[in-house]
């Protein structure tokens, strides 16, 4: 069973609030991804293929993805040497991705590196992963407070061209102050109010999220795992156009 296309046209606020939320494919076979692309159906538009639905099925199931319009968000996290990585990048981005992320940490010329090498694809730059706390950070080298890593890798991937970074909510407005606008934010580590953390650390909820000035959010198992995954995913929804009425993430 292949993916079916999404409609040719679709009411533009809809369309809007469906592409800030990307639903992760975190399974292991491209039978159980597009079970859940055509259950979810145009509830959401964007899609994230990590490594693990990378390692098991390859570049074929993003070409399937794309081919039916969603968009893709390639979450490989490249960090290699500039002319390594550049490669990867230029090979993902004939898949037609919308977005690709590379770690921050890589160095400046890594990033600039993926940047040249990207085309139309959006390059992301991991900060500090959403599993991770302030001693994890210690136990690597890494002495300065959480938060000010995650500004400091955001402000040089600005510096140098990224289209964004990823990010915990929680840093999501330091980073805004820092970069300003134009900049994408991504947070995962998103959950609903009420769900559980599994292995995330640094969490939030989809409205404090987009109240604290994300550009787009990660939801996993909340959507996937549930009985009617397109219901969860329209009350992400819902939950997101709360924002206006949250506080922001400090």
């Amino acid at each position: 069973m292949s993916i079916e296309a999404l409609p040719a046209s679709a009411p533009r606020s809809h369309q809007e609030m469906r592409e800030r939320l990307i639903v992760a494919l975190d399974v292991s076979s491209a039978s159980e991804a597009r079970d859940l692309v055509t259950r979810i159906g145009d509830v959401a538009g964007t899609y994230k293929v990590g490594l693990q639905l990378f390692a098991c099925e390859g570049p074929d199931l993003v070409r399937e993805l794309t081919a039916s319009g969603r968009r893709v968000f390639l979450d490989l996290k490249l960090h290699d040497i500039p002319n390594t990585v550049a490669h990867a990048v230029q090979a993902a981005s004939r898949l037609k991705v919308t977005m690709l992320t590379v770690h921050a940490a890589g160095s400046r010329d890594m990033l600039r590196a993926a940047v040249e090498a990207a085309g139309d694809t959006a390059i992301l730059a991991v900060t500090v992963l959403t599993s991770l706390n302030q001693d994890d950070l210690t136990q690597t080298g890494v002495f300065d407070p959480l938060p000010d890593q995650v500004v400091r890798l955001a402000s040089l991937a600005k510096r140098i061209g990224c289209a964004g970074v990823v990010s915990s909510a929680r840093e999501t407005s330091l980073i805004r102050k820092a970069v300003g606008d134009g900049f994408f934010i991504v947070n995962p580590g998103i959950r609903p109010a009420g769900a559980g953390l599994d292995d995330q650390e640094r969490v939030a909820t989809p409205a404090s999220a987009i109240a604290a000035g994300a550009s787009h959010i990660v939801v996993g198992r909340p959507i996937t795992k549930a009985s009617d995954p397109a219901r969860a995913a329209r009350e992400i929804v819902l939950e997101m156009k709360q924002s206006q009425n949250s506080p922001a993430v400090g």
